[in-house]
C-alpha cells in the first residue's frame, strides 16, 4: 500500500554534516554548540553522513570512506561513544530540529561483520570471490538481497535499532537496493518510529539505465516514490551541471524541471542542491560570470526540499575529500548565511506545498523566471544567474511590488521587469 505523501518536508531545510571535517575535533559532542546556527539559517533536519566504524580493508586514502561500513549496529569510536551520540541527538531534537543518519544497504567494507558472519549475503564475481558492480568503488563489495530473505530481516532490525534514536534515514544509492525491500523497512520502522522520513539518493539516469542494460537491478526514480518521501534530483543533474559548464542552455534544464510535474506522483519531493558530498563546491565551479547569490536562491525557490552542504554558506570553494582528515575551511571572507536565512523564512512563511510550478529562461542572458502557484498564493522568482541588469518579460500584472528578499520596491511596466545584480521574488 503506497505511504502517505508528508507535504510539508517541501518546505523542508535539510543541513548536511560530515561529523569528522565538520570541525576541528571531527566529534559528535564538538558539533553541539554550531547547532543554533545551523538552526538559525532555516535547519529541519540535520543530516549526518554515515556515523558508523570503517573497514580496514582495501581503504581509500588514510582514514578511509564512511560509505566503506563496516559493522551497521555501531558508531565510529573516532567520533565517539553511543552515549555521545545520544547527546549530539538529544541537542538537535532540543533546537527544534530532525536528525537523520545516512543508510548504507548497497555494500560494506570488505572486512565487514555481515561479511564475517554472512558471506552468503553477498555478491561474488565469476571467480567466487566477493565484488562489486562498480569498477571504482573498489573500498566495497556489494551485498545481494535476490539470495536470502534473512539479509532483509538484519537490515530491517538494524533500521529498527537506529529508529529508536533518530527521526530519518538517507538511504545511499537507494535505487540499487530493491524497491520491496524499502517499501518493508518503511513498514517496519513506522512501529518504533511513527512519521520516519526517507530520503533516498537516487541515481543518476544515465546510471541507472547502464545498471539496467547490464542485467542488473536499478529502480527508476518513479518506482523509488513508492517507498521514500524525497529523492535526490539526479534525474537532471547531467543538463544542470552541461549548463554550469556552458554546454546546455537554461531553458534545456528548465524544462526538465517542468517535466518531473507530469512524471511523478502528486506531491512529489525532490531534493534540490547545488552541491553535496559527491560533487564540486559550487564556489568553484562558477565560470561564465555566474551569480552565486542569484543560484543561490534560484534553488532555494525551486519546489522541493533544499539541502545546504555544511562550508555552503561560506561559499567554501575547498571541496572536502572523504577519505583523509579534511576539515572545512570556514574562514572565506564570504558569508551567504543572512541571504540563506531569509530564503529559509520564505520558503518556511510564504510559499507552499503541492502547488503548480512553471518556468521560462532567458537563453541568451541566463535569467530563470519562476512561477509557484496554489492554495497559499502565487509567487514570482526573477533569477539573473549572471547577475546582468536586463529586462525580462514577466506574466503579472503592471505594478509595484515588493522584494521579499530585501524589501525594496519591485516595478513592472508594460509586462516587463528589470532583473538585477540581486535575485526576486514577488508575490504576485
Amino acid at each position: 500500500m503506497p505511504h502517505a505523501i508528508n507535504k510539508s518536508l517541501q518546505q523542508a531545510i535539510i543541513y548536511s554534516v560530515f561529523v569528522r571535517n565538520h570541525t576541528q575535533e571531527g566529534t559528535f559532542r564538538a558539533l553541539i554548540p554550531d547547532l543554533p546556527r545551523i538552526k538559525a539559517l532555516g535547519g529541519d533536519l540535520l543530516w549526518r553522513m554515515p556515523i558508523q566504524p570503517l573497514g580496514e580493508t582495501a581503504r581509500k586514502g588514510s582514514l578511509g570512506s564512511p560509505y566503506a561500513n563496516r559493522d551497521y549496529r555501531a558508531v565510529n569510536p573516532e567520533y565517539g561513544t553511543l552515549e555521545d551520540f545520544e547527546a549530539l541527538v538529544d541537542a538537535i531534537h532540543a533546537q527544534g530540529m530532525k536528525c537523520i543518519i545516512d543508510v548504507v544497504y548497497n555494500h560494506t567494507a570488505p572486512d565487514s561483520v555481515l561479511w564475517e558472519s554472512h558471506p552468503e549475503w553477498f555478491y561474488r564475481n565469476a571467480d567466487g570471490k566477493p565484488g562489486n558492480h562498480v569498477g571504482d568503488w573498489t573500498d566495497i563489495i556489494d551485498l545481494d538481497y535476490t539470495v536470502d530473505r534473512a539479509l532483509w530481516d538484519y537490515q530491517i532490525e538494524t533500521l529498527q535499532f537506529w529508529g529508536r534514536y533518530v527521526d530519518g534515514f538517507r538511504c545511499d544509492v537507494a535505487t540499487f537496493v530493491p524497491v520491496e525491500f524499502w517499501e518493508r523497512a518503511r513498514t517496519a520502522v513506522e512501529q518504533v518510529r511513527p512519521g520516519c522520513i526517507w530520503l533516498a539518493e537516487t541515481v543518476h539516469r544515465e546510471f541507472g539505465e547502464e545498471m539496467r542494460r547490464r542485467g542488473l537491478y536499478a529502480a527508476t526514480d518513479t518506482e523509488a516514490f513508492a517507498a521514500f518521501d524525497i529523492e535526490y534530483a539526479y534525474d537532471i543533474q547531467t543538463v544542470f551541471d552541461r549548463w554550469l559548464e556552458g554546454t546546455a542552455p537554461l531553458s534545456h534544464y528548465l524544462d526538465l524541471v517542468d517535466f518531473q510535474e507530469s512524471v511523478y506522483p502528486r506531491g512529489f519531493n525532490k531534493l534540490r542542491y547545488l552541491e553535496n558530498h559527491d560533487t564540486p563546491r559550487i564556489a568553484g565551479r562558477l565560470g561564465r560570470g555566474l551569480s552565486l547569490d542569484n543560484l543561490t536562491a534560484f534553488i532555494y525557490f525551486l519546489k522541493g526540499a533544499t539541502l545546504i552542504y555544511a562550508g555552503q554558506e561560506a561559499a567554501s570553494d575547498h571541496t572536502v575529500t572523504l577519505f583523509d582528515r579534511d576539515p572545512v575551511v570556514w574562514d572565506t571572507g564570504s558569508d551567504l548565511s543572512p541571504l540563506m536565512e531569509r530564503l529559509a523564512q520564505i520558503k518556511h512563511e510564504t510559499l507552499g506545498c503541492d502547488d503548480f510550478f512553471s518556468s521560462h529562461a532567458d537563453d541568451e542572458h541566463d535569467i530563470a523566471v519562476l512561477a509557484r502557484e496554489g492554495d497559499w498564493g502565487r509567487a514570482l522568482g526573477v533569477f539573473s544567474l549572471r547577475g546582468e541588469s536586463v529586462p525580462v518579460s514577466v506574466d503579472i500584472p503592471d505594478g509595484a511590488y515588493i522584494n521579499l528578499i530585501d524589501a525594496l520596491p519591485i516595478e513592472v511596466c508594460n509586462g516587463t521587469l528589470a532583473a538585477g545584480e540581486k535575485p526576486v521574488i514577488v508575490l504576485a
